[in-house]
């Protein structure tokens, strides 16, 4: 599994013009390619009187998923540039469609490459996006003598405390970089004389 990957911060849209054509750029993030292509077709539909509507997406955090379009435009010289510009900035879990209103002038292919991976760049930059890192889930019981501590000092230091459940005993579920495990064991030992119980469960991402 990748340790991290980039998406975009939220749906976005971003319009750049080249010789009197109009580049419109829609961004969002996608967590299953169903929901990548549903987001091309609202923008398909949204922009049915444009001349092209090219899309590029990548799902997955080791970018399993990897699909584009040209729609029309000559064949590599749309969804490819678009495809490749999002994984040179490692973005997944993110579609793309770049809407295009011909403006009476062309572009030829390289033009065209350069207008298209460019739009997804440069909304990109515009949109923002954030980095999400893998982490382990974990679940540390502890007595409600101690708890208040323990997710006190969880929270100071910047641990991810995902959930608190209180019933015997009080159950806290956080998310650790698996580099940390093994010393965040020894620490939590100290923290609570070994009282408390940790176990590890799956890996998700997280925000960094």
């Amino acid at each position: 599994m990748q340790d991290e990957y980039r998406t975009v911060a939220r749906a976005g849209v971003h319009e750049t013009e080249i010789n009197r054509s109009r580049f419109i750029c829609a961004l969002a993030p996608a967590g299953t390619e169903q929901e990548a292509q549903d987001f091309v077709a609202r923008v398909r539909k949204e922009h049915a009187d444009a001349t092209h509507n090219c899309w590029a997406y990548v799902i997955g955090a080791d970018a399993s998923v990897q699909k584009a379009s040209d729609d029309g435009e000559p064949g590599g010289t749309a969804g490819l540039p678009m495809l490749q510009m999002l994984l040179r900035r490692d973005m997944r879990y993110v579609v793309a469609v770049v809407t295009r209103y011909y403006g009476g002038v062309k572009l030829g292919a390289g033009g065209l490459i350069r207008a298209y991976g460019g739009a997804v760049g440069e909304a990109l930059d515009a949109v923002g996006t954030l980095t999400r890192r893998r982490f382990r889930l974990a679940t540390v019981t502890v007595d409600h003598q101690r708890a208040g501590k323990v997710q006190n000092d969880l929270r100071s230091t910047g641990r991810d405390v995902r959930d608190v459940r209180y019933a015997e005993a009080v159950t806290l579920e956080i998310g650790l970089p698996d580099a940390d495990v093994e010393a965040f064991r020894a620490w939590l030992a100290d923290a609570t004389a070994g009282t408390a119980v940790l176990e590890l469960g799956g890996e998700a991402y997280g925000d960094a």
